[in-house]
C-alpha cells in the first residue's frame, strides 16, 4: 500500500472536498476542512508507530520513474530526520484549521489554502526525487503568500511581498543547483540525468563544485530558516500573518530549511560541508544573541515571538555544522519542540488577539486576574520555549550546547547566553503582560479561554511535556540516520568526529536501498 503517497494525496483530496461545497452552504465548510484534516493525521500516526527503531535505512518507501529519460520519478520515503517533521506537519494542520474560528471572509478559499500548503509541506519531507522535492518546495510558497496577503493584517500586502521576493530569489539558486547537480549525475551515469537522491550520493563532485552546489542550496535553504543576515522577512511576516499561517510558518515551513542542510548540503556535499561548518555555525550564534536582542525591545508580543524564533533557529543551526551525533540530534529534537512551543505562543497571542485587537504589551497589564487558565497556558509555554528542564525546550538546547562544545568550545559558551536572553524577554514580557493591577479598564470584561480553547492547546501541552520527561524514543529513531551523515562525511573527508561526539550503535550504517515495499524494505 502507498501509504505516503496516499499522506500526501490526503489534504489535497480535502482541499478538492471544500471547494466543491455550494457558496450558500458556507457553515459547513469549517467542520468539513477540520474533518478532513484528520486522516492525514491517522496515517502519520500509522508510520510513527510502524517505523522500525534503530533502522537507518529509508522505510515506506515508493518508486515510480515518471521518465528515465530526464531521470525523474516518484520517490516517497521516511527516516528518521523526516519522520517527526511529518508527524508534526500532520499534527498541527488539525490544531490550526480549529483555531481559525476567526476567519469569517472568503472561509473556503482559506481552508482550501490551508489544505494545499499541507499537502506541499509533506511533500518536502518525504520527496527523493530532487525534482519532485523542489515543486513541492514552490507549492508551499503559493498558499503562505496568499495566506498572508489576503487575511493578514494592516501591512500585509508589505509582508507577503517581502517573504515572496526572499524565497523566490533562494529558489532560483536552488533550482539552477538542482539541475546542475543532475545533469552531472546523468553524466556520470551515461544518461541526460538523474533528479534520484540516491544517484547523487554516488556522484563524484570536485572541491569547486562541492562549493558551488553547496552555495547555491545553502542559500535556499538559509533564507527559509531564516539564517541571519537573510532574516528580516520573518518579523513582518509573523506579524501580519493570521493566527494560522503563523504557527505553520514558525513551527513547519521554517524547518524546510534546517532539514535541506541537514539531508542535502551536509550529506551530498560533504567537503563542502567541513570546510564551511564553523562559518555558519558563527552565522546561526550571530542570529541567536541578535534574534534574542531584538526580542527583549519588541513593543508588539507576536513580534517580540517571531524574533524569538530567529535565536532559536540559530540553534538549529549551531548544532547542525557542529557535526556530532549529539549536536546534530540535538537539531532534529529542537525543531520538533520549537514547532510545540512556538506554535503553542502563537495560538495564544492569536487567541487574546481576537478578543482585544491589539498586539502591543503596553495595552495589557493584569491579565492573570482576568484570565487566570490563559495566563497559566502562556506561562507554561514561554517556560518551555525557555529551555525550562523538564520541557521539549531543555532537551533539544541541551543536546545541541553539549554537542556542539565538543567541535566548537568557543561558540557554544557565546550561544549559551542564547538561553539567559531567552529567559529575559519571556519572562519580562509576562509581566508586563499578566501581572499587576489591571490597568485597561477594557481588559475588565474579557473571558477567559473556553472548552475549546483549551482542548486545542491540550495536545501540544502534553507533547511538551512528554518530549521533555521522555525524549528516548525520539532520540532512539533519530539517531541512525544523523549517524550516516557523520559516516559518509568521515568517510569521504579528513574530517573526523570526536569520540564523545559518536553515540554507541550509531556509527558503521548506510543508507539503505529504497525499495517499492512498504516499512519493511
Amino acid at each position: 500500500m502507498p501509504v505516503l503517497t496516499i499522506l500526501i494525496a490526503l489534504p489535497i483530496v480535502g482541499a478538492i472536498v471544500v471547494a466543491l461545497l455550494p457558496k450558500r452552504r458556507t457553515e459547513l465548510v469549517y467542520p468539513i476542512a477540520l474533518g478532513m484534516s484528520i486522516p492525514p493525521l491517522v496515517v502519520a500516526m500509522y508510520v510513527l508507530v510502524n517505523f522500525r527503531v534503530g533502522d537507518a535505512a529509508f522505510q515506506f518507501a515508493e518508486n515510480v520513474v515518471f521518465t528515465e529519460a530526464f531521470g525523474i520519478g516518484w520517490i516517497v520515503a521516511v527516516d528518521g530526520i523526516s519522520l517527526f517533521m511529518v508527524v508534526l506537519t500532520a499534527l498541527l494542520f488539525p490544531i490550526s484549521i480549529a483555531a481559525s474560528r476567526s476567519i469569517t471572509s472568503n472561509v473556503k478559499s482559506y481552508m482550501v489554502l490551508m489544505l494545499i500548503l499541507e499537502t506541499g509541506l509533506l511533500g518536502v519531507f518525504l520527496a527523493l526525487d530532487l525534482f519532485v522535492f523542489f515543486a513541492f518546495f514552490e507549492i508551499v510558497l503559493i498558499p503562505m503568500y496568499l495566506l498572508i496577503s489576503l487575511w493578514g493584517s494592516e501591512n500585509r500586502a508589505y509582508a507577503s511581498l517581502k517573504f515572496v521576493l526572499f524565497t523566490a530569489t533562494g529558489s532560483a539558486f536552488l533550482l539552477a543547483s538542482i539541475i546542475a547537480l543532475a545533469i552531472i549525475t546523468g553524466d556520470q551515469m551515461g544518461t541526460l540525468a538523474s533528479f534520484d537522491f540516491r544517484n547523487m550520493l554516488q556522484t563524484e563532485l570536485s572541491s569547486t563544485a562541492q562549493f558551488v552546489l553547496f552555495a547555491g542550496f545553502g542559500i535556499a535553504f538559509a533564507i527559509k530558516v531564516p539564517l541571519f543576515p537573510f532574516h528580516t522577512w520573518l518579523p513582518d511576516a509573523h506579524t501580519e500573518a493570521p493566527t494560522a499561517a503563523s504557527v505553520i510558518l514558525a513551527a513547519v515551513l521554517l524547518k524546510m530549511g534546517a532539514y535541506g542542510f541537514l539531508r542535502f548540503n551536509l550529506t551530498l556535499f560533504p567537503e563542502a560541508a567541513v570546510s564551511l561548518a564553523v562559518p555558519l555555525a558563527v552565522l546561526g550564534v550571530v542570529g541567536i544573541v541578535y534574534g534574542a536582542a531584538l526580542a527583549i525591545v519588541q513593543p508588539d508580543i507576536k513580534r517580540l515571538i517571531a524574533y524569538s524564533s530567529v535565536s532559536h533557529m540559530g540553534f538549529i543551526v549551531l548544532g547542525a555544522f557542529a557535526l556530532t551525533t549529539q549536536a546534530l540530534t540535538g537539531s532534529v529534537v529542537l525543531m520538533i519542540s520549537h514547532g510545540l512551543t512556538t506554535g503553542a505562543l502563537f495560538l495564544l497571542v492569536g487567541m487574546i488577539y481576537d478578543r482585544t485587537h491589539t498586539r502591543e504589551i503596553a495595552d495589557y497589564g493584569g491579565l492573570a486576574r482576568v484570565m487566570p487558565v490563559f495566563a497559566g497556558m502562556f506561562l507554561f509555554a514561554a517556560l518551555a520555549s525557555a529551555g525550562l528542564p523538564g520541557l521539549s525546550g531543555f532537551v533539544g538546547e541541551f543536546a545541541v550546547l553539549i554537542g556542539s562544545y565538543l567541535t566548537l568550545p568557543v561558540l557554544t559558551v557565546i550561544a549559551s547566553s542564547g538561553v539567559i536572553l531567552a529567559a529575559i524577554y519571556l519572562l519580562w514580557a509576562y509581566e508586563r503582560v499578566f501581572t499587576g493591577p489591571v490597568t485597561n479598564p477594557k481588559l475588565k470584561v474579557l473571558r477567559d479561554l473556553g472548552f475549546r480553547e483549551v482542548a486545542i492547546m491540550a495536545p501540544l501541552v502534553v507533547l511538551i511535556i512528554g518530549l521533555g520527561v521522555y525524549p528516548k524514543p525520539v532520540f532512539d529513531r533519530i539517531e541512525p540516520s544523523v549517524g550516516i551523515i557523520l559516516d559518509r562525511i568521515e568517510a569521504t573527508t579528513d574530517f573526523e568526529v570526536p569520540a564523545e561526539g559518536r553515540l554507541s550503535g550509531v556509527a558503521e550504517i548506510e543508507y539503505g536501498p529504497v525499495h517499492e515495499s512498504g516499512g519493511d524494505n
